[in-house]
């Protein structure tokens, strides 16, 4: 790796290149110094791809504001992944995000697909709701099951 004479590390350039070629003991001994705490999931591609960001982010700078909040519009606008909720505002959950609830003291974990539908422990549902009523067994907004909505439901 090609080290800066001033500050003894790695051009960033290098750093990157070197994560996929890092063992995980490795990658977790960078996330350390760069997080206060480890993801819940031990997804390699995930913790590479954070330590990527972070190491430019301390590098170059954040994001400006205005920059961040135009790039959130503009993948809105064009997503394709819009889940309506209702006469409420809309949730529009990235690809990759996982929704984690606990039910009858188990923990489910449904992950938003590429495609905008929910994947459960292999099994894919179009919408939540119906995530939620396969874990439930019963009739649930999904959102709500989810905690992404308020209500009195939610918590039930």
């Amino acid at each position: 790796m090609t080290r800066n004479p001033n500050t003894g590390v790695g051009t960033v350039s290098a750093q990157i290149a070197a994560l996929p070629t890092l063992p995980m003991a490795e990658l977790w001994t960078l996330w350390d110094q760069h997080f206060p705490r480890r993801p819940g999931h031990r997804n390699r591609h995930y913790v590479e791809s954070r330590l990527a960001y972070r190491i430019q982010e301390q590098a170059y700078g954040a994001l400006p504001t205005n920059i961040r909040k135009m790039l959130v519009e503009a993948g809105a606008k064009h997503s394709k992944i819009k889940s309506a909720t209702g006469r409420s505002t809309q949730t529009l959950l990235m690809p990759g995000t996982t929704l984690i609830r606990e039910w009858d003291e188990r923990e489910y974990r449904v992950t938003v697909t590429p495609d905008g539908l929910y994947e459960l422990n292999g099994q894919v549902f179009k919408s939540l709701s119906a995530a939620a009523r396969h874990i439930t067994g019963t009739q649930w907004n999904g959102p709500k099951f989810f905690g992404l909505r308020g209500g009195k439901e939610a918590g039930r």
